[in-house]
């Protein structure tokens, strides 16, 4: 289950979903003009992050409202980027010190 989640959460398309929904619910029209992808790929994304139980969804007459079923999965993410920065921030301090400067 663990690296079925993982493989969920390596398409960046679905990290910008899920830090777009990260303050809060939003509808696919909105998902749509903040992503700037077509409405058929933002819920392609949906239904999979949907399957996995990332997202919940609910329905508003004839809106459809996504939200991250579970804050840790946003902390999760801020956490494997913090992670990412600090190794780039390494590499780029090797680099300038083997270049001398």
């Amino acid at each position: 289950m663990h690296a079925e989640v993982c493989k969920t959460l390596a398409n960046p398309k679905r990290l910008e979903i899920i830090y777009a929904l990260k303050e809060g619910e939003l509808s696919v029209g909105e998902l749509v003009k903040r992503l700037g992808i077509s409405k058929a790929n933002v819920s392609q994304h949906l239904a999979v992050l949907r399957q996995r139980r990332v997202v919940t969804a609910r329905r508003e007459g004839v809106n459809i409202y996504y939200r991250i079923s579970n804050p840790k999965i946003v902390k999760a993410c801020a956490l494997m980027r913090e992670v990412l920065v600090e190794q780039l921030t390494e590499e780029g301090k090797a680099v300038k010190k083997a270049k001398g400067l």
